[in-house]
């Protein structure tokens, strides 16, 4: 019997920077900016607990592998630690610290009763059958233990994991509690199948969540979607998601970039097209109404809206000057760092921030784990209907605190979150 580390190779465009060190950076902004109360600002600044797990898995042909899992909760002082599961190669230790800690400023920015958490393995889900990757899963919930629970800390999808993940990592929990209690831990984990009790809308909910966004900026500027044109990096669930909704407005998705290349057509790419593409080939490359470019062609295209949907640490000091944009709407977390946050405000290009842009993921799993508590279902247009008027309630928000503070949307955003936080601190106070 042999024994041998998960494969950790690189992709394309991933992380090299700390990138809790960004989030550290537009923290200490906001908080100076707004003068948040020294005591609340230390607490806010550490994570609560980080959990890493080392973790053996029989694979296909008999031999076990050792697997890295972490899983970071940040602060529950608004309610239970909320936050995905991500496969990767490159998820770190400091990578899931900062997804925690974003995940804290969406529950405040949103008015929901969650705090923050995230989680992962380090390693890549496409170079294992799905038999491995069950097991994976599944040693990964064990591993984890009483670290998660519906009532303390509820996992969900995000990068490479799925509603089938989710009823993976669900079927795991309640086995390992008593019988007369299963049925009363469906919510566990949210994101699942809707036969499992998952939410309808809960598949295209982030990027649901982006586009009613969009629809907010563009009645701020008189803005038309039909006939703008966009970009999108990423088409996984967001990408493809927010592409497929923005098609019905009557705008033009002229390019997309993903881990197999970039891809343009000047005409317009049918976003229902490119997913069937997607799901067949593993990604864009290759998609026979497309010519293939460079990734800095990409980033050059001139377009209404960049949508970027994949990895963090996209738009920096090299890459920001190359857009030819007016509107930057953040799918993925963290796409923007520090230096290219700069950049953008002087160039005059818009921003909705990842914490209120990509916010509807986290709204609607929300929705999915009051369903199950209340042993509920709702309609998708009750569901539609509740996220945008929460979407709109916190763009609302950030919109008047950037005014009010005179500053850009990213600091306002936290500013907003950030300001929930210290009143629920100062009313709560602190034990003993």
């Amino acid at each position: 019997m042999t024994i041998r580390a998960s494969s950790t190779k690189g992709i394309e465009g991933a992380p090299q920077a700390s990138l809790y060190g960004s989030v550290a950076r537009q923290f200490d902004k906001a908080a100076d900016l707004m003068g948040l109360d020294d005591s609340i600002r230390n607490t806010l600044s550490m994570t609560s607990n980080e959990i890493i797990v080392h973790f053996p898995v029989r694979m296909d042909d008999g031999h076990i592998e050792m697997f890295t899992g972490y899983r970071v909760q940040h602060n529950d002082v608004l309610g239970p630690y909320k936050g995905g599961l991500r496969y990767h190669p490159q998820v770190s230790i400091d990578e899931v610290r900062a997804l925690a800690t974003w995940m804290t400023w969406k529950g405040a920015i949103t008015d929901i009763p969650f705090g923050g958490a995230k989680g992962g393995i380090q390693f890549d889900p496409a170079n294992y059958s799905q038999r491995e990757v069950e097991r994976i899963t599944r040693r990964f919930t064990f591993a984890l233990g009483n670290n998660i629970g519906p009532e303390y800390d509820i996992p969900a999808p995000d990068v490479n994991t799925n509603a089938q993940i989710m009823a993976w990592v669900l079927d795991t929990y309640v086995s390992t509690m008593p019988p007369h209690e299963r049925q009363a831990c469906t919510h566990v984990v949210t994101g699942k199948p809707v036969e499992l009790g998952g939410s309808l809308g809960r598949d295209k909910a982030t990027g649901q969540g982006v586009v009613f966004n969009i629809l907010e900026w563009a009645k701020d500027n008189d803005f038309s979607l039909n006939g703008a044109t966009y970009i999108v990096q990423g088409f996984g669930n967001v990408g493809s998601w927010t592409s497929r909704l923005l098609r019905r407005f009557g705008a033009k998705l002229l390019a997309v970039e993903d881990v197999t290349g970039a891809i343009v057509n000047p005409d317009g790419i049918e976003p229902g097209e490119l997913v069937s593409h997607v799901a067949g080939a593993g990604g864009v490359r290759g998609f026979d109404t497309a010519e293939p470019i460079s990734r800095e062609d990409f980033l050059a295209i001139k377009a209404d809206i960049f949508i970027p949907a994949a990895l963090e640490n996209q738009i920096t000091a090299e890459t920001a000057p190359r857009l030819n944009v007016r509107l930057v709407a953040e799918g993925a977390n963290g796409p923007t760092d520090p230096d290219g946050d700069v950049l953008l405000k002087e160039r005059d290009i818009d921003l909705i921030p990842d914490i209120l842009c990509n916010s509807g993921g986290v709204i609607v799993s929300y929705y999915e784990w009051l369903q199950n508590k209340r042993s509920e279902f709702w309609e998708l247009d009750e569901v539609d209907k509740k996220l945008s008027r929460r979407i709109s309630s916190a763009y609302a928000k950030v919109r008047e605190a950037a005014a009010s503070h005179d500053t850009d949307w990213r600091t306002a955003a936290y500013i907003v979150a950030l300001t929930r936080l210290e009143k629920v601190y100062n009313e709560r106070g602190l034990f003993p």
